[in-house]
């Protein structure tokens, strides 16, 4: 209320959430008042369900218009203009449902689809009660189907000539579609719903990146992927399908690196999947193991390197990881130099991936290569410094299991070598 210092605030103008003066009060079915900013985003960015002030769980989130607060508000504005206060403008009437469905409607209508959408856009990024309003009038499935209809559409399609062209992208009707239905921020139901529409949306999402002609696209497509297989973790038959252009798509997105979103959502997707059936060796397949290396390498930012890390301990649980891992030149080196350089997570991680390697893949010419690398060495370092009790005890186990080949050798540190376990 600084704005207002020099004026007392009449207390029932005053949302109990932000402690601000209203500009569009809204009241909930529990009869409290608060500004529509504010309360859409405690309901719906935040997903509580409860009233602010009385904690009153909400079988309906309909927020009714408080017209006569509103107008007493923009009155009291107009009587104390020389203290600073600013008339509150008059909002703008939320979305009507019958508005939406005719612009759904009209989507079956190649001449009107993309106005359709364009204006569908404007219409879900306004405010969070737009979002829910669309998603009430059944909006995903019409922008599904869409998606699903562009999966066959070829460039001298009908639907390809009406695309608009932005800059030197063409956005087309599936790059609309798509976008609002990221915007939409859906909920858990609807999202777990997209797996059983139009067939295999997962393979739909798939072929978007395929074909996609814009990085924003190919964003949209991998973060709405992770938001499905987050609220639905716990469907294996259909995470445990999933084929390998899935995994290709996902792999070309890390090399490609479009941006920082796109990445870390990619990496939650991948480790999400991974925890499920064969796919730990069909990313392998699909060479994740070198773009996880290669953003390892040039990473310093401690949430994306804590996981990477994780995912490259999922995928050295299988032959073929590890196998890719060996073969990448800079594999071992990074993986050991990352202990005690990131995060007590990080280091855990990384020496978890050393074990895997010494356990299942520890010939005499890798056990040899992770001597000369300081490898053997930093296992020493883990046994000495103050960290968990599991990872100083799978540090131990490696150093045991080749003992034959590392003890005595003059690549150990002689400081180090007090710790090494006879």
């Amino acid at each position: 209320m600084e704005d207002h210092k020099n004026v007392e605030v009449p207390p029932f103008f005053v949302c109990p959430i932000s402690l601000e003066l209203m500009k569009d009060p809204v009241t909930l079915s529990t009869g409290i008042t608060y500004d529509r900013e504010s309360i859409e985003k405690w309901l719906y960015a935040k997903k509580n369900n409860t009233c602010p002030v009385t904690k009153q769980v909400l079988s309906d989130l309909d927020l009714t218009p408080n017209h006569t607060l509103r107008r007493l508000i923009q009155s009291w504005c107009t009587l104390n203009p020389l203290s600073g206060v600013e008339r509150v403008s008059t909002p703008r009437i939320p979305i009507s449902k019958s508005e939406i469905l005719k612009l759904l409607k009209d989507l079956k209508y190649p001449n009107l689809q993309m106005k359709s959408l364009k204006r569908l856009k404007v219409i879900v990024l306004e405010n969070e009660t737009n979002k829910r309003s669309m998603e009430a009038a059944g909006a995903v499935d019409y922008l599904a189907h869409i998606l699903s209809d562009q999966k066959n559409v070829t460039s001298s399609s009908p639907a390809a000539e009406d695309s608009d062209v932005e800059g030197f992208e063409l956005v087309t009707p599936a790059d609309e579609a798509l976008g609002i239905l990221y915007h939409m921020h859906l909920s858990q139901t609807e999202l777990q719903g997209l797996f059983a529409k139009t067939g295999d949306f997962v393979e739909t999402l798939t072929s978007v990146m395929q074909r996609a002609a814009n990085y924003e696209s190919r964003t949209y497509a991998v973060m709405l992927l992770k938001s499905m297989f987050e609220a639905t973790s716990q469907n294996m038959q259909v995470t445990s399908s999933l084929k390998p252009e899935f995994f290709m798509e996902l792999v070309k997105i890390l090399n490609d690196q479009i941006s920082q979103k796109a990445t870390i959502a990619t990496l939650k997707l991948l480790i999400n999947v991974c925890l499920w059936g064969r796919n730990k060796i069909r990313a392998a397949e699909a060479a994740a193991v070198p773009a996880l290396i290669d953003l390892l390498l040039d990473s310093s930012d401690k949430r994306l390197s804590e996981m990477v890390l994780l995912a490259l301990d999922l995928l050295c649980q299988c032959a073929e990881g590890r196998s890719e891992l060996l073969k990448h030149g800079a594999g071992l080196a990074v993986v050991s130099k990352k202990i005690f350089r990131i995060s007590q997570l990080a280091s855990d991680r990384a020496v978890r991936i050393l074990h895997s390697v010494a356990k299942f893949s520890g010939n005499v010419s890798v056990v040899t290569e992770m001597l000369h690398l300081g490898v053997a060495g930093k296992l020493c370092l883990v046994l000495q410094v103050d960290c968990g009790s599991k990872m100083k005890e799978k540090a131990m186990e490696i150093l045991k299991m080749h003992a034959r080949v590392w003890n005595n050798s003059s690549c150990i540190p002689s400081n180090l070598l007090i710790s090494y376990p006879s």
